[in-house]
C-alpha cells in the first residue's frame, strides 16, 4: 500500500466506525429526511433513550457526520453532508481498486486457460 493511500485509510476509519452502528446510521438517515432536530424531537419517535441518541449523536459529531448549537434549551442537530460524501468518495476508490483486481485477474485467467 502506498503511503498516501495509507494515509487516506487511516484518515477514513473513524468515519467508517462511526457508520459502524445501527442506531447511527438510523440517526444520519433521518436527520437527511427530515432535516435538523433537537434531541427531544428524535427521542420522540424511538425506542432509544434521549441519554443513548445523545451519546450516539456525539459520535457522529466527532467523526464529523453531524453537527450542533444551542437554541435556548434545546440542542437542535443537523446533518453535515460533506462527511458523507468523502466516505462516498472513499467507497468509490474501493470499487474502483477491486474492479482493477478483478479485470487483471480476468485478463491472467482468459491468458491461461487450464
Amino acid at each position: 500500500m502506498s503511503p498516501d493511500a495509507a494515509r487516506r485509510a487511516q484518515a477514513a476509519a473513524p468515519l467508517f466506525a462511526a457508520l459502524g452502528d445501527a442506531t447511527r446510521l438510523q440517526l444520519l438517515m433521518r436527520l437527511a429526511a427530515s432535516g435538523p432536530e433537537s434531541i427531544a424531537q428524535m427521542s420522540g419517535k424511538s425506542a432509544v433513550s434521549r441519554q443513548a441518541i445523545t451519546k450516539h449523536l456525539r459520535v457522529l459529531a466527532d467523526a464529523g457526520f453531524v453537527a450542533g448549537e444551542r437554541r435556548g434549551r434545546e440542542h437542535i442537530w443537523r446533518l453535515r453532508p460533506r462527511r458523507l460524501q468523502e466516505v462516498h468518495a472513499q467507497l468509490d476508490r474501493i470499487s474502483r481498486q477491486w474492479e482493477d483486481a478483478l479485470g487483471r485477474l480476468r485478463a491472467f485467467v482468459e491468458d491461461n486457460p487450464a
